[in-house]
């Protein structure tokens, strides 16, 4: 196997700086330099940048599936409990259950590939998904803590909020939670249930966070904990999203998740645009694109506890890399302008798990098993065999399901 090698691009984005014609050197799983060159190098196409592969922080991955699950139109929830109840009945649901957990995984895998994902966090309980992670084309987070909401409805998902906070503390693994996804006091009271059993400190990890006061934004400062933001779903079901303008300015730890696609974002590029379109709305300014490129990076890398591993292109971190089409001058912004299809490469720990067709002796040496697939008109070679999957599914169903978060020709 391919040990070392090094890639040149128009530029490559570190945390620092943006390098020019940089170059970035992958030794086995790690970044061993930047700015110098292997004996196996390649010259990327021109006018592409160089990014750290990008982190979902939240999603639901056994939940991607198609159509969406909502409000009556004219209408919105008033807490997520609702959303859960017409959930529960729904069709989609009665045929999503044809279909295997182990293929409801993969195909959330492969949402996330296709959109640059490199690292997802999969809000399920550790009892479900640790039979899938190992065999998932991406990376899934293993090392959390859960709990499923901090309000009465809450599933039981892990061993409550003190037991699970508690493992999280001594592991320095994050404690993932809902919290107040709904404007009822019950849900409303969440930072407060979390207060009370002395659980609401850096290690957590909030997610949405629509209901939050004045006052629970400054308490999350002071807590030095990270709240996610997850604007299509917000928006999708209640027709609002959180403060996030003044969880930005109180200095808040923020990571953009796309939740499941029963009510949120296709993919993460998606999620990047809708969150600049919605910002837009709400406050008649655009969020800046490196801020957008930090909550996908960094940010998420911070809140899940591995910002020494993941999240920034520095030596000796793993070599995940999302290499893209340079659409603008600015990197930042050709990030939040990207598609699926102006992705060049996708690496995992050095292994390219998804790129174009001129890249294929880097898959061959680097011993990755891939299948060639059509995305949207491309040829791309990707980890594993999606098209496969997809016509398992269709078959699983009975009839050709179309999901476009699965952007296959087939």
């Amino acid at each position: 196997m391919l040990e070392t090698y090094s890639l040149k691009g128009n530029a490559v984005i570190t945390p620092q700086k943006i390098i020019n014609k940089g170059m970035i050197k992958i030794n086995n799983k790690n970044i061993e330099d930047i700015g110098s060159k292997a004996d196996y190098h390649i010259d990327l196409p021109k006018d592409t940048y160089i990014f750290p592969a990008l982190i979902n922080v939240h999603d639901h991955l056994r939940g991607d599936y198609l159509p969406k699950i909502g409000p009556q139109p004219g209408t919105c929830y008033i807490k997520c409990h609702d959303w859960e109840k017409d959930l529960r009945v729904s069709g989609v649901v009665k045929e999503r259950s044809k279909i295997s957990e182990k293929d409801c995984y993969f195909l959330g895998a492969y949402k996330n590939l296709f959109s640059g994902v490199a690292t997802v966090q999969d809000h399920y309980p550790h009892k479900i998904n640790n039979l899938y992670i190992p065999e998932l084309p991406i990376r899934v987070i293993a090392n959390y803590t859960i709990h499923h909401e901090a309000s009465s409805h809450s599933l039981a998902w892990g061993d409550g909020i003190k037991v699970e906070h508690a493992k999280a503390k001594k592991l320095n693994y994050p404690f993932i939670v809902h919290l107040e996804e709904g404007f009822d006091a019950d849900y409303q009271a969440g930072v407060e249930l979390l207060e009370k059993h002395q659980a609401f400190d850096t290690y957590n990890v909030n997610i949405h966070c629509i209901g939050f006061s004045d006052q629970d934004v400054k308490k999350a400062k002071k807590a030095d904990c990270s709240l996610v933001w997850c604007p299509a779903s917000n928006i999708f079901m209640y027709n609002l999203t959180c403060k996030i303008k003044k969880m930005l300015s109180a200095g808040i730890n923020i990571s953009l998740g796309t939740d499941s696609t029963a009510t949120g974002s296709f993919n993460l590029l998606e999620e990047m645009r809708f969150a600049r379109k919605i910002y837009r709305k709400m406050y008649g300014e655009n969020l800046a694109a490196k801020k957008i490129f930090e909550m996908v990076t960094v940010n998420p890398s911070r809140a899940l506890k591995i910002q020494n591993n993941i999240g920034t292109l520095e030596t000796q971190k793993y070599a995940d890399i999302l290499v893209i089409k340079a659409l603008h001058d600015d990197p930042y912004e050709a990030l939040i302008k990207a598609d699926i299809n102006d992705i060049i490469l996708l690496t995992l720990e050095g292994k390219p798990i998804y790129g174009l067709p001129d890249l294929e002796e880097l898959f061959t040496l680097q011993e990755t098993s891939y299948t060639t697939v059509s995305v949207k008109g491309q040829d791309m070679l990707v980890k594993g065999d999606p098209v496969k999957l997809l016509k398992n599914i269709q078959k699983a169903v009975g009839y050709k399901k179309i999901l476009d978060f699965m952007p296959l020709d087939l």
